[in-house]
């Protein structure tokens, strides 16, 4: 058996065109047809009468996880995860620096059909030293061997290859394919990343590049496929 995963930065449902159009996400992720699904940059809109995030759970038939990172009193904005499995613990991390912009982390246990999986999904900051801690905090929620299957994934805002997260990061979970998913019409930076422990058990990685997927977001959605 398999379980599909995806991370996404949707850019709150703004695409190529600059028109907010959610219809256009949902589409993409029911091309992705994922089991958990990571989201970054989840504004908080009010879609028909319905906050966007659970119409986007409404429309795809998955369980939504908020994870806001931004409190304000017209929208919420941060992270969130999307999946069709069972949901058995959730923990929402603060990744916040002083004097830089909030960011967050979802770290949820999953049943996998009879394993339990942990996921971590994150969105980190736009400077290096942020990135540094902020990778040293995620990898302290991984406690190898009270799971069976751990994953980290999102948008990670690292374009430096090697650069000192990427190689925690890989010397942590083993490599995991460079994919460029960004920007989307044209994509040669890897900013969105997917990781899984154990590393034999990540079977696919690849980038979501249909036609839909170009204009919806300015992110392409990075998929990966787990051999259960």
């Amino acid at each position: 058996m398999n379980l599909t995963l995806a991370t996404y930065n949707i850019h709150a449902c703004i695409g190529a065109d600059g028109r907010f159009k959610p219809e256009r996400i949902v589409h993409v992720l029911r091309e992705l047809n994922a089991d958990v699904v990571a989201l970054q940059e989840v504004e908080h809109h009010d879609v028909d009468g319905c906050d966007l995030l659970d119409y986007l759970a409404a429309e795809t038939g998955l369980t939504a996880v908020s994870g806001p990172t931004l409190l304000r009193r017209t929208r919420h904005y941060g992270n969130a995860i999307l999946t069709r499995l069972p949901i058995l613990t959730v923990n929402r991390v603060d990744l916040t620096l002083p004097g830089h912009e909030a960011r967050g982390a979802l770290d949820i246990t999953l049943d996998g059909k009879g394993r339990r999986v942990q996921v971590v999904a994150t969105h980190l900051g736009l400077m290096p030293w942020e990135r540094r801690h902020q990778v040293r905090e995620l990898l302290k929620l991984f406690n190898i061997g009270s799971a069976n299957i751990y994953v980290l994934m999102g948008d990670l805002n690292e374009w430096f290859l090697w650069g000192r997260p990427l190689r925690w990061l890989h010397a942590h979970f083993k490599r995991s394919p460079h994919c460029a998913t960004f920007p989307a019409r044209l994509p040669f930076m890897a900013l969105d990343r997917l990781w899984v422990h154990p590393r034999k058990r990540l079977a696919i990685v690849e980038v979501h590049a249909s036609d839909l997927a170009r204009m919806a977001s300015d992110h392409l959605p990075l998929k990966g496929i787990i051999e259960m």
